[in-house]
């Protein structure tokens, strides 16, 4: 499966607990098809005490979303829309779908 998002990009998350939400992708997973977002399928998790963590406790953190529940929005014109690759001026550029401009 080909991986169309980049971190530092805005996305939607277009199905699940939490469609609707939108985010900054922070990470990739490439080997599961995953990605986590700022903000998006936040989690509780128990830590044990250690010696960044002397207290342990409960965490809170984003848990990851498999790709294909994301889309990715386009920064100009704030929308939805699916991505597309082009060679331009001997580069290989991502475009969106719907405004055909580089992203």
């Amino acid at each position: 499966m080909k991986i169309r998002i980049k971190s530092g990009d805005t996305v939607r998350v277009t199905a699940g607990d939490h469609k609707g939400s939108e985010g900054k992708v922070v990470r990739i997973l490439r080997d599961k098809n995953k990605a986590i977002v700022e903000g998006v399928n936040v989690v509780s998790k128990h830590e044990k005490p250690s010696a960044q963590n002397p207290q342990g406790g409960i965490v809170k953190k984003e848990a990851p979303i498999h790709v294909s529940n994301l889309s990715l929005i386009d920064p100009k014109s704030g929308e939805v829309t699916r991505v597309g690759y082009e060679v331009r001026d001997g580069k290989k550029v991502r475009v969106s779908k719907k405004s055909n401009e580089v992203i």
